[in-house]
Formats: structure tokens, C-alpha cells, sequence
């Protein structure tokens, strides 16, 4: 498997392009009004999960700042395919657009053909947060500590199950860089999203889930989910007393999820900088920070260029990770 710096995003993109409020000088736009009506934000994903949750918060926030409605549909199905096809298609003047994640950048080695070209159909916005990846257990499981994990799975491979929102989804590709890492090797049970591989947890149904904070939080101030150990080089203030994997004992594992916003391949410019703007003032303001880091993330922001460079990067991180583990594509 790729070491840690493979499986992480650089601190040089972070660093070189800012996390939270950038704002881009607006030209004049070809359509002043813009936006005059409703706006679609596709989630390709079920209800519940991370993208689904800031998605909709985030909506919220630009419904206020523009005074024209973002609705959330969800599109779930294909890995993310189909809610991504269809915001694809859609007419190409800012009134679709489709939140993404990781997974996106993960498709080119989980099929063949796309109803889309995955490198030129989209023009990203901008990232809306970055996540670490925790790994949970149920409150039943035997596990306390990732140490005690690991060493189960080492003893009987393919034992230990994970859920996930889909094959070839973030945490799938997640969980396999964990095993990398780990030097494991677990099985998978995909669900269709990652609320019902949560659920997959709770019920006992399956031994572990990789997923962002948000997604489980709840369950984990419940008492349901057991957290072992979060990504990222500090632990985050939402759950203080998570260790990160380096303090578990597992300093190769470094993967941060994201997501983001980007519109149909033609969306003039004017219009995907000024959804750039307005996302990175929702971002900046107050309750949002607050919102984002209750869910143990960090804001985005960062401009389309930067959010190109990193798609790319991300690209070129996964091929590694799906060669090793010898996914074929569909």
C-alpha cells in the first residue's frame, strides 16, 4: 500500500490555498439576477450521511444569503453515478449543481464506461469541508482499542466485517488503506448508504465502519458507537478523547475525506465564481464554523483552481490504492 503521505492530503495544498474565507474578485456577471429562481443540489448519496448532512446545512445558509431556494435531492445509487449523471446532464447555467466527495475521484478505477466524462463533465466550486476518518465499533463489540482490533484481525483474516455506503465508495476506499496500513485484511458488506452501514453497527450486523465524524456523532454521544481512533495530525475538539491512529499505534494511516460543491461542464464563469464567494462567506460566518466543527471538520473554501489541483491529486492517490487492492472495475 502507499505510505501516509500518499494516503493524505498534502499540507502544501492546505496550506498553499487556504481553508476558509477566500473570496475571489466577481466580475460582472453575463445574468445580474443570477440566481433568480430555484437552485438543485444533487446528493448522490442516501439521507444521513456526511455529504447529505452539510449539503443540506449549507443550502440552508446560501437559501438565506440569496433569497432563492437550494433544495437537496437525493440521488443515491452506482456509487454516486447516477445522482452524478444526472446533475451532468442538466443544463449547464448554475441552477444544478452536485455535492460531492472523495468517491468522486475514485471512479475511473471502479468502472469502465461512466454515464459522464469524470474529468471534464464537472467544473469544481470549491471544497465545503475536510473530515478526518473515524473507525467505530459498536457499543457491544469486544474491541476497546484499535490495538485489540487489529490484532483480531491479523489472527483471523476476512473475519471482522465493515460497512459502507457502497463498493467503491470514500470509506470503502478508506477502509482499504486502513488494511494497508494495518498489514489486515477485512470483508466488506456494502450498503447503499453510510446511514444504513451505520445501522449495520448498531444492529451487530457488521463489526466496524469507517466513516467522517458527522455521519456518527450522534450515536457516539448515545453510547451506541464505540469510536477507536480518528485521522489527522491532532484530535479533534468534537471528540477529545479519540486518538488519533498515530496514537493508536498506527502511524501509516493518514486519509482526510472531503466535500464539495461543482456545477455541469459550461456553467459560465461568473456564475461558478460567485457560488465560490458565496459558499466561502457561509463558511466564515459564525454559526457555520460553529455547526462544521461540532461535526469534527474543518471549513473549505478554497478556490476552483485549487479544488482542480486537488481533484487531480486525488486521483493519482486512489489508482494507487485501487491497484493494490486489485479492484476490477464494473
Amino acid at each position: 500500500m502507499p505510505n501516509s503521505r500518499s494516503c493524505s492530503i498534502s499540507r502544501r495544498t492546505l496550506l498553499g490555498t487556504g481553508l476558509t474565507g477566500l473570496v475571489l474578485p466577481l466580475p460582472a456577471l453575463s445574468d445580474a439576477a443570477y440566481p433568480s429562481r430555484t437552485i438543485r443540489v444533487i446528493v448522490p448519496w442516501a439521507p444521513g450521511g456526511a455529504v447529505d448532512t452539510m449539503a443540506r446545512r449549507l443550502s440552508q445558509k446560501l437559501s438565506e444569503q440569496l433569497g432563492q431556494p437550494f433544495v437537496v435531492e437525493n440521488k443515491s445509487g452506482a456509487t454516486g453515478t447516477i445522482g452524478a449523471g444526472e446533475a451532468a446532464r442538466s443544463a449547464a447555467d448554475g441552477y444544478t449543481l452536485l455535492a460531492m466527495d472523495n468517491t468522486y475521484a475514485m471512479l475511473p478505477y471502479l468502472f469502465s464506461r461512466l454515464p459522464f466524462d469524470q474529468a471534464t463533465g464537472f467544473r469544481p466550486i470549491t471544497v465545503t469541508a475536510f473530515s478526518p476518518i473515524l473507525l467505530a465499533v459498536g457499543e457491544k463489540s469486544p474491541y476497546r482499542d484499535l490495538a485489540s482490533l487489529i490484532a483480531a484481525a491479523k489472527k483471523e483474516p476476512e473475519k471482522l466485517t465493515y460497512g459502507t455506503g457502497g463498493m467503491g465508495s470514500a470509506p470503502h476506499f478508506a477502509t482499504l488503506a486502513f488494511e494497508g496500513a494495518a498489514d489486515v485484511k477485512l470483508y466488506h458488506v456494502p450498503f447503499r448508504g453510510a446511514g444504513e452501514a451505520v445501522i449495520g453497527v448498531l444492529s451487530g450486523n457488521v463489526d466496524l465502519v469507517m466513516l467522517s465524524p458527522g455521519s456518527a456523532l450522534g450515536n457516539i454521544r448515545g453510547g451506541q458507537l464505540r469510536p477507536l481512533a480518528i485521522s489527522g495530525e491532532h484530535r479533534t475538539a468534537a471528540l477529545p478523547d479519540v486518538p488519533t491512529f498515530a496514537e493508536a499505534g498506527l502511524p501509516g494511516f493518514g486519509v482526510i475525506n472531503w466535500s464539495g460543491l461543482a456545477a455541469p461542464k459550461g456553467t459560465p464563469d461568473p456564475v461558478v465564481r460567485k457560488l465560490q464567494q458565496e459558499v466561502s462567506r457561509a463558511l466564515a460566518a459564525p454559526d457555520m464554523k460553529t455547526f462544521i466543527g461540532e461535526l469534527g471538520s474543518e471549513p473549505g473554501g478554497i478556490t476552483p483552481a485549487a479544488f482542480d489541483r486537488l481533484l487531480k491529486e486525488e486521483e493519482e492517490r486512489w489508482r494507487n490504492i485501487a491497484a493494490t487492492a486489485g479492484i476490477e472495475k464494473q
